[in-house]
């Protein structure tokens, strides 16, 4: 099926009427997405139940996620709503899926978006296998700020639609989760801006109303970045020279891992070295030499790529077939930029000397800054999120 040949009109609106009566496990976190589409799915005659999922074993000084609260608040929804609210720990899965390759990935002195692969991993897999095989759901929903296609019925191939709200679509962060899980999701705030879920909830008395978003990585919380990753990566921590574009050493970094392509600050080289005058940026890391390699100004050459390798890809429906290549569409190499025209293909390619594999290169119709190896492209067709992979290395 030739699905990429051209863009695709959609119907986002979940049809409710005939899902009346079935059953939808919601994942509860605590936050008030997804208290207003618990509560919106039970209004809309659904059978409703909310999981709460811990999926980070805090220790016993400090809360990084904090579970015990989020709970709570759970409760309070589950309360005003009249639904049951269930527990499952994830923390065992969460440790084996997404945690271990963070601490892989930052070894090795790349850029990993653990969000990504928890919504892989977690949300998207032990939550919808469970959901299913034990509270014998009939679809799972979450509070994400994006869309599930319905055109063509409940039951056909459903694709990932940019939610509403430019500022909160969330559709970058679920590219990865692979095909056949949308047919079994709904996203009921998707349609929704941010301002309107807080006046929503708050007119149905909903404890979380007013309630902060939560922001960065749960498992590391409040605690300083650089702090948690040597605690966990101790022997990775091994500073070493920062050297210019021009071969001078300008300065020293704590250890490759904390620092990442495109970084302005924290590199405390400022006013103690020569230049321009104008700011310093990361633009690679030489990992045999223990060398970072910086640039001076936003503008300058070394920061931008023409494109990129990735590997690892995910589409949402079906991949395209070798005859739908090159594919033109936009992507983003980071979330909240904005689309890049590219055109994607499929090649043999081989990095670091390594034997050559299938790898997507993506070409960019205008340079782009800061392209961080680990972090993901991810793929769009107006609002339809196709798919991504993962970035391996820029195209200079």
């Amino acid at each position: 099926m030739a699905i990429f040949s051209a863009d695709h009109v959609f119907s986002d609106q979940i049809p409710y009427d005939s899902l009346q009566g079935k059953h939808v496990v919601v994942g509860l976190s605590g936050g008030v997405d997804s208290s207003l589409s618990a509560a919106l799915l039970k209004e809309a005659g659904m059978k409703v139940t909310a999981l709460f999922m811990k999926n980070w074993e805090e220790d016993d000084t400090a809360s990084y996620c904090a579970a015990a609260e989020d709970r709570k608040d759970a409760e309070a929804v589950c309360q005003t709503l009249g639904i049951e609210l269930k527990t499952i720990n994830f923390a065992a899965e969460y440790w084996d899926r997404v945690f271990e390759n963070f601490l892989s990935e930052y070894r090795a002195g790349r850029t990993p978006n653990p969000d990504i692969l928890c919504n892989k991993e977690i949300k998207f897999k032990a939550f919808l296998d469970y959901a299913f095989q034990v509270l014998d759901a009939d679809f799972i929903a979450t509070g994400h700020y994006c869309l599930r296609s319905f055109d063509g019925g409940i039951d056909a191939p459903a694709h990932l639609l940019r939610g509403k709200d430019g500022n909160k679509d969330q559709s970058y962060f679920l590219h990865a989760i692979g095909p056949g899980k949308l047919n079994k999701v709904l996203f009921p705030v998707g349609h929704l801006t941010k301002p309107t879920v807080r006046a929503m909830a708050k007119e149905r008395g909903l404890a979380t109303a007013t309630k902060k978003d939560s922001t960065g990585i749960c498992f590391i919380g409040e605690k300083r970045f650089n702090k948690f990753l040597h605690d966990f990566l101790p022997d990775a921590s091994t500073p070493g020279p920062i050297i210019s574009t021009e071969g001078k050493v300008v300065g020293e970094h704590p250890g490759l891992m904390y620092c990442t392509i495109g970084q302005r600050k924290g590199l405390h080289i400022g006013g103690s070295a020569e230049g321009t005058g104008e700011a310093w940026y990361v633009v690679d890391k030489d990992m045999s030499h223990n060398a970072l390699i910086v640039a001076q100004g936003h503008n300058h050459p070394a920061l931008f790529a023409q494109g990129l390798w990735a590997s690892a890809e995910t589409w949402i429906v079906d991949g395209p077939s070798d005859n739908e290549l090159p594919l033109s569409c936009t992507c983003k190499v980071r979330y909240r930029q904005p689309d890049v025209k590219c055109t994607v293909e499929r090649v043999l390619h081989s990095l670091s000397g390594e034997s050559p594999r299938s790898m997507l290169k993506v070409t960019f119709d205008e340079p782009v800054a800061a392209i961080a190896p680990g972090q993901s492209v991810v793929f769009y067709r107006s609002a339809d999120c196709l798919g991504g992979a993962i970035i391996e290395a820029p195209i200079k």
